[in-house]
């Protein structure tokens, strides 16, 4: 069907593109039409950068005897005018039988080109749509949630390279995330972030301590040389910031 762009209706947004449904009712077949299947993301959160496009697939499947144009899954909140979305993209019908469409969906999201305001990160609703040939349309909450968070970044350095087998070994790190009003990422203070050590040989890391960034979002500790290896911070996020891992910095142990 094509690429179309709207940009969600909040503080300081541009009007929708597409208007007519003033709120979301509850439940499914509202208006003769019902829609099933709804998926977002494969269930995961939706997690945002501060430079590059972020493309979002989605899937529902339609049942009505309606004719019909511009179905779609949508992210709302408080009602169906206040959506986030930056530009959509669905399939043609793939049909399952008669009046019965799957459809398959990407959603677009953009802050290099939209303006996207920090608040906006966090839990947003469902919702799937379809507006009707001739006028009217149907609109429906899915009774799901789709969390949208600000993607977050971790620096690492662990020294002396190479160390004394017994000696201590210091590991910095800075944890950042995205301001999506600035496109730049700034410090992220008091964050808890898990220090692992990976083995020389081994396959996967083991978290060793977990430390708190301070205000600055900087990170610090001590641990003691034993064999040599790799080390690296891990932020696991939260409801609004995306999780992240650091490099790692490899110290020999002699």
């Amino acid at each position: 069907m094509g690429k179309k762009l709207w940009r969600a209706v909040v503080a300081g947004g541009a009007v929708a593109v597409f208007t007519g449904v003033a709120a979301v009712p509850a439940g499914a077949a509202e208006g003769g039409v019902s829609f099933t299947r709804v998926q977002v993301n494969g269930g995961k959160p939706i997690v945002i950068g501060v430079s590059k496009e972020v493309a979002v697939p989605a899937s529902f499947r339609m049942t009505t005897t309606h004719k019909w144009k511009w179905p779609a899954v949508f992210l709302y909140r408080g009602n169906a005018d206040d959506r986030l979305w930056h530009a959509i993209e669905t399939s043609d019908c793939i049909k399952v039988s008669s009046g019965v469409c799957d459809f398959d969906e990407t959603m677009f999201f953009d802050p290099s080109v939209w303006d996207m305001h920090n608040s906006e990160a966090g839990a947003w609703k469902v919702a799937a749509e379809v507006y009707f040939q001739g006028g009217g349309g149907d609109t429906d909450d899915k009774g799901l949630t789709a969390y949208v968070k600000r993607n977050s970044r971790l620096t690492v350095n662990a020294s002396p390279e190479p160390v004394t087998k017994g000696s201590t070994i210091t590991v910095t790190g800075k944890v950042t995330r995205a301001n999506w009003e600035t496109r730049k990422y700034a410090s992220s203070g008091g964050r808890l972030v898990s220090l692992q050590f990976k083995p020389t040989g081994a396959a996967s890391y083991t978290t060793v301590k977990k430390v708190y960034a301070n205000g600055s979002g900087q990170l610090r500790t001590t641990v003691k040389a034993s064999k040599t290896g790799t080390w690296r911070w891990v932020y696991y996020g939260n409801t609004t910031t995306g999780p992240s891992n650091s490099a790692g910095d490899n110290v020999v142990v002699k």
